[in-house]
């Protein structure tokens, strides 16, 4: 049951489908975005209140609010499916909704219950169906963001006490256009992630700020993602700006990074875990060193590494570079089997093609 009435104001001016057709043609990645968004106010006096579907539109902020200054903000990515019979569903959201809860805590913002996070993605996309693609369209979804930010104007260091709900959507192709081409991954040593007590395990646009100049220093030495390491010893594998790792083993093993506190937890990451028991695979999480990753490309002991994410799904990876070497697990011939199995069992879950046995789909419409 909800606690939030989320009422609908209909925008004047819909989108023509004609013009959602040709947005679905060729949708990119975060470019344009549908008719309405989800708003709704926290108050440290009221609580949440005032949420609605409404026409999608600028924010009025004060050039005072504390978002600008402080940084008290945090999201959720996710995506909504078209299965063959009309209905659209999205992947596991309240797996989403708990992470939400644990960002807004360490972001010190208020916690926003499960049942409304998922009854507002419902609302909105209800309310936007159309903007749905196909799903025999490839890889097409919505993609839907949720946020969380701080409104209140005031200058003072201290927990906002007026702060803004909100969720967005866009219609989504697939993230790298390439499919399964391997990306190349720079290691970063000049910059870390996130660092020990801070908010690495929690979803805020910081995170992924710190990530953008590792990632620029990875473009400019021919990369096209940056990988982050401890930022205590540089020694041990944590993620990429927006993506967890998984390395393949020659003896059936799938080993990511453990979770330090350091690293964003992401469903994708823990869908993994679990999908790969069934596929044969012997799942670890434990601290990765980077010499492990050099060694284990070279001797042949490595031989699959991939990324994973909503946005991207599951994104194998190539050569490593660092300052003066580089190295890469593929051989002659190589095939990215293990990659290419899981993503294909995460997108036959997500569009509905294969029996849902974990319970991971939620209906939305």
């Amino acid at each position: 049951m909800t606690n939030l009435t989320f009422d609908v104001r209909a925008t004047d001016a819909p989108t023509s489908d004609a013009d959602i057709a040709a947005v679905h043609e060729n949708p990119g990645f975060g470019k344009t975005f549908t008719d309405h968004m989800v708003v709704a106010t926290w108050t440290a006096d009221g609580g949440w209140a005032d949420a609605a579907v409404q026409p999608y539109g600028p924010f009025q902020l004060d050039p005072a609010a504390a978002v600008l200054h402080y940084a008290q903000e945090i999201f959720e990515g996710m995506k909504a499916y078209r299965h063959a019979d009309g209905s659209v569903w999205t992947f596991r959201p309240e797996a989403n909704a708990a992470r939400f809860a644990r960002s807004a805590h360490r972001l010190a913002l208020p916690v926003l219950p499960e049942e409304d996070f998922i009854e507002s993605l419902r609302r909105l996309v209800a309310v936007d169906e159309k903007w749905v693609p196909a799903g025999d369209e490839g890889e097409k979804s919505l993609y839907l963001r949720p946020f969380m930010f701080a409104s209140e104007a005031f200058l003072g260091v201290r927990p906002a006490q007026r702060v803004t709900y909100s969720v967005i959507a866009s219609p989504a192709g697939a993230y790298f256009s390439g499919g399964l081409t391997p990306v190349n991954l720079w290691i970063s040593t000049a910059y870390a992630r996130a660092g020990e007590g801070g908010t690495g395990a929690a979803k805020c646009g910081g995170n992924y700020a710190s990530s953008l100049a590792g990632q620029l220093e990875g473009i400019e030495n021919g990369c096209d993602q940056a990988v982050f390491l401890d930022s205590s010893t540089h020694t041990y594998i944590e993620e990429l700006g927006g993506m967890n790792l998984f390395i393949v083993t020659a003896d059936g093993r799938i080993i990511t990074p453990e979770l330090t506190g350091s690293i964003l937890e992401g469903v994708t990451r823990s869908s993994i875990l679990e999908l790969a028991k069934e596929l044969g695979l012997q799942p670890e999480e434990r601290r990765i060193p980077i010499q492990e990753w050099k060694d284990g490309a070279e001797s042949g002991e490595i031989t699959e590494i991939f990324a994973c994410g909503t946005a991207a799904v599951v994104t194998p990876v190539g050569e490593l570079r660092w300052e003066g070497g580089r190295v890469d697990h593929r051989r002659e011939g190589h095939v990215d089997r293990v990659a290419a199995s899981i993503r294909d069992a995460l997108l036959d879950i997500q569009y509905g093609r294969v029996e849902d046995t974990h319970g991971w789909m939620t209906r939305l419409v």
